[in-house]
């Protein structure tokens, strides 16, 4: 992106299953989901962006965006001299009110903003209130070694699969030990851990469609909404109806 700024902020609205091919940019991207959801793959792993979060995106990082019902979505790219304070890693946020603010204050303004201005102004205290926001466990990890890319792919495919890792490694011909060993290197996360990643975000995706939250608990193997509830409550500190799209 040409312009001659440290900000440059965007509006952009999908509908329903809308899908952005495989891309790049070299400036840092914010990603913010205003409403809905949107899922966002690296090369690396699956990321998901419910309302009021964002996903920050590495310069020069490939990844590719998919709509989960209606979303609106607002960019930032920052570029890499005014993100010093930034990690070099995707992350997802969680949006402030004041920044969620900000942003659309930003989406306002020509992209030829007066820097010393007001303009430039609100710019500043963006950034500022960028650097401080906490990071949130919405990322799925993906393995790329056989067998667990295939063990993986079939478990985000399935996310009601309750095969065991003793199932899994019969399967694959190898043993538990060994497969949960390899999880731990490649992912950073237990099978456990990561089965329960994939389905936490694949059901924040069917929350946003419109599911009724007993189907979604049904649809992921729990045997009830409760069970599905408390899971979802410890892992992201909040009931899956506030992650509803009004």
């Amino acid at each position: 992106m040409a312009v001659p700024r440290p900000v440059v902020a965007l509006a952009r609205d999908l509908p329903p299953s809308h899908e952005i091919d495989w891309h790049s940019h070299p400036r840092f991207q914010l990603v913010y989901a205003m409403r809905g959801v949107m899922t966002v793959d690296t090369r690396d792993a699956t990321w998901v962006v419910p309302p009021q979060r964002a996903v920050w995106m590495p310069p020069r990082v490939e990844h590719r965006l998919a709509a989960k019902g209606m979303v609106q979505m607002r960019s930032l790219y920052i570029r890499p001299d005014a993100a010093s304070r930034m990690p070099a890693t995707c992350e997802v946020f969680e949006v402030t009110a004041l920044l969620r603010e900000l942003i659309v204050r930003a989406t306002e303004l020509p992209m030829e903003y007066d820097e010393r201005g007001p303009a430039g102004r609100i710019m500043h205290l963006l950034l500022d209130e960028l650097a401080s926001l906490p990071r949130l466990p919405y990322n799925l990890p993906m393995p790329k070694s056989a067998p667990l890319a295939a063990i993986c792919a079939r478990l985000v495919e399935a996310p009601n699969e309750v095969a065991t890792l003793e199932d899994l490694g019969e399967r694959h011909g190898t043993t538990a030990r060994t497969l949960a060993r390899h999880f731990r290197r490649e992912t950073g996360m237990s099978f456990a851990e990561w089965r329960r990643r994939a389905r936490l975000l694949r059901a924040l995706g069917w929350i946003a469609e419109g599911r009724p939250i007993l189907a979604v608990a049904l649809d992921l193997g729990y045997d009830s909404p409760s069970a599905f509830s408390a899971m979802f409550r410890r892992e992201l500190g909040a009931s899956p109806s506030s992650f509803r799209v009004a």
